[in-house]
């Protein structure tokens, strides 16, 4: 039996990418896994699986609830919840002090709000299962110049640390993933081939890009009874590239 038997799990942002890998690696393990998105690419990551497929729009409270209320019609309750999903692939590049103000607000929306308004709807059900996990996905731009993208994630990186504290009483852990650069479609579209390749060179304790493929252990390990005792922390997996005191 995998680690997950009889555990339901909600990834959002797992039409593709990341959060595909971790929608994969939890089915695989025994989970029965909502794949949250609003890209119809989701139902076939569900097919798949023999998952959910619930259209989402994660900046939205109305299809968070509908997200987490399909989850318990369907699977009986929630016990695990990942937030991975973000405007990255098709993300505009440009300065706090000039970036559109409704596309930043929809952005911020989506990128932090939208883990909080996920967990919001999804904790009574946990709490009714004795429990749970939630992960977010946050980022090593929260540490670096990275605009309104870092600044994104180290709004996450708050959202976990507080919310652990709220949830905590509830046996309700919440820990972050930080990654580095992963080789996805999404990343590609933002950062040029030759930036990649100078981040690597310049900035990796290990030298190649990441992929999902590396950030599904940590996944599955803060989800896992393993890291019982493990909440409010955001943990770097990313080949190196920071360093933090």
């Amino acid at each position: 039996m995998g680690r997950f038997e009889g555990k339901v799990a909600i990834v959002t942002g797992a039409a593709g990418g990341i959060g595909e890998a971790y929608a994969r690696a939890l089915a695989a393990e025994g989970a029965s896994v909502v794949v949250a998105d609003l890209s119809d690419k989701g139902q076939g990551v569900a097919d798949d699986i023999k998952g959910l497929y619930v259209r989402t729009d994660v900046s939205d409270p109305a299809s968070a609830e509908a997200m987490a209320a399909a989850a318990v019609e369907r699977f009986g309750g929630i016990d695990h919840l990942v937030n991975n999903a973000a405007i990255f692939g098709t993300m505009k590049l440009d300065f706090l002090f000039t970036i559109d103000w409704d596309y930043y607000k929809k952005f911020m929306a989506v990128n932090m709000d939208g883990a909080l308004l996920c967990a919001r709807a999804c904790y009574p059900a946990m709490q009714e299962r004795g429990g749970g996990a939630i992960v977010n996905q946050s980022s090593t731009a929260a540490w670096q110049y990275s605009g309104f993208y870092g600044l994104a994630k180290v709004g996450v990186n708050g959202v976990t640390q507080q919310l652990a504290h709220e949830l905590g009483s509830m046996n309700i852990r919440v820990n972050a993933i930080a990654p580095g650069p992963i080789d996805t479609e999404a990343n590609r579209a933002v950062v040029p081939g030759n930036m990649s390749q100078k981040i690597v060179r310049d900035k990796m304790a290990l030298k190649r890009m990441g992929t999902p493929q590396d950030l599904v252990g940590m996944c599955l390990f803060l989800l896992s009874d393993d890291a019982a005792w493990v909440t409010g922390q955001i943990f770097n997996v990313d080949g190196g590239e920071v360093f933090r005191a």
